[in-house]
């Protein structure tokens, strides 16, 4: 059975390793009504506040919504065009554009400001994706995309149980790296009325239902957004779960243990990103999804005892009080990919993790990471 030691182009760097994921998206209104005014923003005042704000988010994916969450979508495009091209972009952080449905005066208005700001963009995200004309929506946004940058790729929204039922279609497409799971259009669709609290129960089902599709087509599955709204902000330095959770329970408010108690739901059950309204939601939602520094040492110290003891592919070895065989060894190589994926893992690690992926067979990387470039 070959391994990647056979394709020494293809371990050269960390490119194996796959693209990074969406993670923790923030909305971004690019044009926002002010209630203390009641009145919505001018282009000065809008672009005061993306420098403000958006340019140092530290949310991995700045998401600027075209559709549902805005309505001066004109003035909204209009801001775009004149700030987009002058922000400083960092590798960590996405730019995605959530445009309008498909074939829809709006969507065409969309595509034009992409066509103009092709080069500053990285994902397009598609509201209500096959709900009128099913995957082939997808298949001509490729085509277009294509046409401006090869680079970008498609999250299609899944709003509605058409979609859903369609899910392997939408997903069949190379531009379709991750899609989301549009927890309340869905729910609306489907006439179920959920809640801040227990939408993750509520919605299980169906949202088990994207993450088996997503994972036979080797995608990611972006989760729900939240509209629970706190007042407390957690500090960035804490990243450890045991500090994390202190400090809910000192000084969090109850909306912020339910944003980080789904959050750390969804990354449990393999998603690959989160959407959040508020930038109170940014960090515990990252450390939510994110490998904390200590779980990525331990991870690396199972898979180097693994490797002493020549049992990564057949074996087993006892690891603090407890059996470990080769699933187990899978499932530690995937928490530092993940970490990897979501800008977590140093240099020396990474480096470490391609050595072990080199000591794989093609077909078990393949099982334990369809998100690499191999694949």
């Amino acid at each position: 059975m070959s391994n990647l030691n056979d394709t020494p182009d293809l371990v050269a760097s960390p490119a194996i390793l796959g693209d990074y994921w969406p993670g923790i998206q923030i909305y971004y209104p690019p044009v926002k009504y002010a209630p203390s005014l009641g009145i919505y923003e001018d282009l000065e005042q809008a672009a005061q506040r993306f420098k403000k704000h958006a340019v140092g988010t530290t949310a991995h994916t700045l998401l600027f919504d075209l559709e549902d969450g805005c309505r001066q979508k004109e003035m909204s495009r209009e801001l775009l065009r004149r700030e987009l091209p002058g922000m400083p972009r960092r590798k960590e952080v996405q730019i995605a554009i959530r445009i309008n449905p498909f074939r829809t005066d709006e969507y065409e208005k969309d595509l034009a400001l992409i066509r103009d700001l092709a080069d500053h963009i990285d994902v397009v995200m598609l509201a209500k994706a096959g709900e009128a004309y099913g995957s082939a929506e997808i298949r001509d946004l490729s085509a277009v995309l294509v046409g401006h940058n090869q680079r970008m790729t498609i999250q299609p929204i899944i709003e509605h149980p058409k979609s859903l039922k369609i899910a392997p279609d939408l997903m069949q497409y190379a531009t379709v790296k991750h899609v989301v799971f549009g927890i309340h259009d869905f729910s609306k669709a489907m006439g179920i009325q959920i809640t801040p609290r227990r939408w993750t129960e509520e919605l299980a089902y169906f949202m088990n239902q994207v993450l088996f599709e997503a994972r036979i087509a080797g995608k990611g599955v972006i989760g729900g957004v939240e509209t629970l709204i706190g007042h407390s902000a957690m500090p960035e330095t804490f990243v450890e779960p045991d500090d994390v959770r202190r400090w809910l329970d000192l000084h969090g408010d109850e909306e912020s243990r339910v944003v980080y108690k789904h959050a750390c739901e969804e990354a449990a059950m393999g998603m690959t990103g989160k959407q959040v309204i508020h930038p109170s939601h940014i960090h515990p939602c990252k450390v939510a999804y994110t490998p904390s520094p200590t779980d990525i040492k331990t991870k690396t110290a199972i898979l180097k005892a693994a490797i002493e003891a020549d049992a990564l592919l057949g074996g087993a070895i006892k690891f603090n009080g407890e059996m470990l065989d080769p699933p187990m060894f899978g499932k530690a190589l995937q928490t530092l990919l993940r970490a990897h994926a979501l800008h977590a893992l140093s240099a020396d690690d990474t480096k470490f993790a391609i050595e072990v992926l080199k000591k794989l067979p093609v077909q078990v990387v393949r099982e334990n990471w369809p998100y690499g470039v191999i694949l």
